[in-house]
């Protein structure tokens, strides 16, 4: 231990001697180890941590394995189950001590007017005792408030909601609070460090499951058995493990199955139901959306973010050969008055220890930031992220084994070798130790092929991210973008009539319409990018057989007009379309090629698959529209079939009223509040920006456009370093020569071609080898690009020439150097 801190001392007196290399060396390391550590941060919160509740690695859910085809309502994230399969879980399961059931939902606040939602969660009346969570204040809901045809008596909040809207008021249980125009009573506060079972997400409230008739009187998800709309969570028993458990479950599947089937499902449906299977998961990591949406974009970064940091240990190991070219002759002498090998390569190690360790420390520092500026990129207003980014035993073993891994990677190669040579062969050969032949010189040259390689393949997939996102920002979605807003109404506690859903909503537009700059409005049951849709098989006139799939939705007049989407044949719908007179639809060009088969489709009549006893009335086809985007942009165009809002046969208290105006939004939005007020103010208001709905839909691709393009660029910078590092390296070694060759006659264009000429072998073999790392990995980024094959030739030529175009400029400046030699100063070099 005295001989090591003595060699820390000797190594950080000489970093402080070169502070240049040393700060350069940091930064690099710091930027490449943060890097990696704030992705692997991610990753880590996402995918490997378990949620902060007691023993998770004993909790364990039961849902559909492997499921392959669904049909009902699926109305929260985790739609796994239906409460009849839930209810006949809860029977017969027999691995689980205890098992509870759940389910996301969305809460407004407010009474009348603009909404205010609050994140909320419906529990069955074991899930806290399942999680083992224990209240800060009052009690949390148990069996006695889980009880079928409860009303409307508790409710838990979380202790963030407890500070923000009740201002930690310690008299908090017993006051009341108001969920979607119902009141319930306050029960009891959550600890601080329980934000739910969703990774990725929060909650503000929880209620328990038996209040969704109160809360949806007019869908009642507790009858409906093709509801899909809970999730479960269960600690398994002691002894039982998850494969036990699930080998149970397989074994009762097929009785459950059969006490479950869905009246509205058909024989065919009915079939697929029955041939679903029932297992048993681990559920230690919690649940999360989030999860199956980024994990793959995280694994790919972080192994982008690894060939940076490789690429900058390599380039490092260049300057550490330097360093120990110029020590070359005194490690020699002491290694002839009796210094052991081992000795002076410790030495030399302890260097790269210390500069690894100050970058570790200081890409520890960056990583916290740069975690929470990617968690703040991908989140949105409507969409916050919520992740735990502290620092845990993973992401420690992670960034101590980045250390180890740098300090090997650039510190053991130069210490070997500048170590390698025997005493007295050096000593005889009177060098001063600025050379380290032929072969130290091979190591550099292949650091150098090995850094423009990997830079090749970094490039290349910033190239295909970039021109990815370029496709997608370019995209003909198929209607405008800009100056539409987004008005979502709901008048459900008004308690309307239902027969007067459709004039009302009617009257509403009518109303927005007159709004003095408004250029047209019109109303829809679903929009464009708002996160619903609805789909449904088509039987064609005539045929009893499936045509196809194809989205539904419901239009007032005037909504392709508004949301600019044109109508290439027939007619819009219009006051002719009543609830009584001809069932008529407009489709899209989708629909005409996959339904229809390419047939003329005005005046052709279609079905929709109803539920066994249900009557199936005919559709006339009165018009065609363009195609356009409707759940993400990376998706191919969906057929769809467009009915008028006033023949829906079930219309709901609540639509979407979208206005295209050139006002200003805030102007727009007051006057809509005006206006909607007029009428009455106890409608619900909820606004969202059209353009912002799908430019959030985007995230994901921007995110893997600017952190691929900032990798790259930084590759094809430290790329070039290298290559000018190298390059002046020979210049120096070659100097001599250099001036024997121009005192015989060679010219300076001769001596800038012979630089040039080894520059370019080097940038040559690195960008064959990276050619082919990079046609062999492209594979791996497939499934986040759109309009690109991986292996993109044109992309790999942008990728090749970019790169030795920065390689031809940092090969050119030690050559021009080269060039400008004076003879005489050469020849005198030694």
């Amino acid at each position: 231990m005295a001989s090591f801190w003595q060699d820390l001392r000797h190594a950080f007196r000489l970093l402080r001697l070169s502070p240049g290399f040393a700060i350069i060396s940091v930064l690099t390391l710091a930027l490449g180890i943060g890097a990696n550590t704030a992705i692997f941060q991610l990753i880590d919160s996402v995918r490997l941590r378990t949620i902060p509740v007691k023993d998770p690695q004993e909790l364990g859910t039961i849902r559909i394995a492997d499921r392959h085809w669904g049909s009902g309502q699926f109305s929260s994230q985790y739609s796994q189950l239906t409460f009849a399969m839930w209810e006949q879980i809860r029977k017969r399961q027999e691995g689980f001590a205890e098992i509870a059931a759940w389910s996301d939902q969305r809460f407004n606040l407010a009474t009348g007017g603009e909404v205010r939602k609050a994140k909320g969660i419906r529990v069955s009346s074991d899930f806290f005792r399942v999680l083992g969570v224990e209240p800060i204040l009052g009690r949390l809901l148990g069996p006695e408030d889980d009880q079928p045809g409860c009303g409307a008596s508790g409710a838990n909040i979380s202790y963030a909601f407890w500070q923000r809207n009740f201002a930690a008021d310690p008299s908090v249980v017993g006051k009341r609070l108001t969920l979607d125009g119902i009141s319930f009573e306050v029960l009891g506060v959550t600890p601080p460090g329980f934000n739910g079972i969703s990774v990725g997400d929060t909650f503000d409230v929880a209620v328990p499951i038996c209040v969704d008739p109160i809360l949806n009187p007019r869908n009642n998800r507790l009858t409906l058995r093709h509801a899909w709309w809970l999730a479960s969570i269960g600690r398994l028993k002691p002894g039982w493990t998850i494969a036990r458990a699930n080998a149970q479950m397989l074994a009762v599947t097929p009785a459950i199955l059969q006490e479950t089937i869905p009246p509205v499902y058909d024989a065919e449906g009915t079939k697929k139901y029955l041939e679903y299977k029932l297992g048993a998961f681990s559920a230690s990591t919690g649940f999360s959306e989030l999860r199956q949406d980024s994990e793959t974009s995280l694994w790919l970064l972080l192994g982008i973010s690894g060939l940076v940091l490789l690429i900058a240990c390599a380039n490092l190991a260049n300057l550490m050969l330097a360093r120990a070219s110029a020590r070359e002759r005194q490690i020699t002498i002491r290694r002839a008055l009796g210094a052991s090998r081992w000795r002076m390569i410790r030495e030399l190690l302890s260097e790269s220890f210390l500069l690894a360790a100050a970058g570790t420390i200081c890409g520890l520092f960056l990583a916290f930031a740069v975690s929470r500026l990617l968690v703040a990129f991908i989140s949105t207003p409507q969409s916050q992220i919520f992740l735990d980014l502290g620092m845990d035993w993973r992401v420690m073993a992670f960034t101590t084994g980045l250390a180890v891994l740098t300090t090997v990677s650039f510190g053991l190669a130069p210490a070997v070798r500048a170590t390698r040579a025997e005493p007295a062969t050096l000593l005889q050969s009177g060098s001063r130790g600025s050379t380290g032949g032929r072969e130290r010189f091979s190591l550099r040259r292949i650091l150098v092929v090995s850094q423009v390689a990997l830079s090749v393949v970094l490039l290349m997939g910033a190239l295909l991210f970039v021109r990815s996102l370029r496709n997608l920002t370019t995209l003909n979605v198929g209607f405008q973008q800009s100056g539409i807003l987004v008005t979502n109404v709901d008048f459900q506690r008004l308690h309307i009539p239902e027969e007067r859903f459709t004039e009302y909503k009617r009257d509403l537009v009518k109303r927005v319409q007159a709004i003095p700059g408004v250029e047209s409005a019109a109303n829809a049951m679903l929009v464009p990018f708002g996160g619903s849709s609805w789909n449904d098989n088509v039987l064609t006139e005539g045929s009893d057989t499936d045509a196809g799939v194809a989205w539904i939705n419901y239009l007032g007049p005037g909504y392709f007009q508004t949301i600019g989407t044109p109508l290439l044949a027939g007619r819009d719908f219009d006051d002719r379309d009543t609830g009584t007179s001809v069932k008529v639809a407009i489709v899209n060009q989708a629909f005409v090629s996959k339904i229809l088969k390419g047939a003329d489709p005005l005046g052709k009549r279609f079905r929709i698959h109803e539920p066994p006893g249900k009557p199936r009335p005919l559709y006339e086809i009165v018009g065609l529209t363009k195609d356009n985007k409707f759940q993400d942009m990376h998706e191919e165009f969906l057929p769809f079939m467009y009915f008028p809002a006033t023949q829906q046969e079930k219309p709901s208290p609540d639509d979407q009223i979208l206005i295209r105006s050139s006002l200003p939004l805030s102007s727009l939005m007051a006057s809509m509040k005006q206006t909607i007020g007029d009428v009455n103010s106890g409608i619900d208001l909820d606004f969202k920006i059209f353009k912002t709905r799908i430019h959030d839909t985007l995230l994901q691709d921007q995110l893997m456009a600017t952190l691929s393009g900032f990798f790259g660029f930084l590759a094809a910078l430290l790329a070039a370093i290298g290559l000018y590092g190298v390059i002046s390296y020979m210049v120096v070694q070659r100097t001599k020569e250099i001036g024997i060759r121009m005192a015989i006659g060679a010219n300076r264009v001769d001596v800038l071609r012979m630089i040039l000429r080894e520059a370019g072998v080097l940038t040559i073999a690195g960008l064959v080898v990276g050619t082919g790392l990079a046609l062999g990995t492209a594979q791996a980024a497939k499934s986040l690009l759109y309009g690109l094959k991986p292996r993109d030739p044109l992309t790999l030529i942008l990728a090749v020439v970019s790169l030795s175009a920065v390689a031809a400029f940092a090969s050119f400046l030690p050559a021009y150097r080269a060039s400008k030699l004076d003879p005489l100063t050469a020849l005198r070099y030694e």
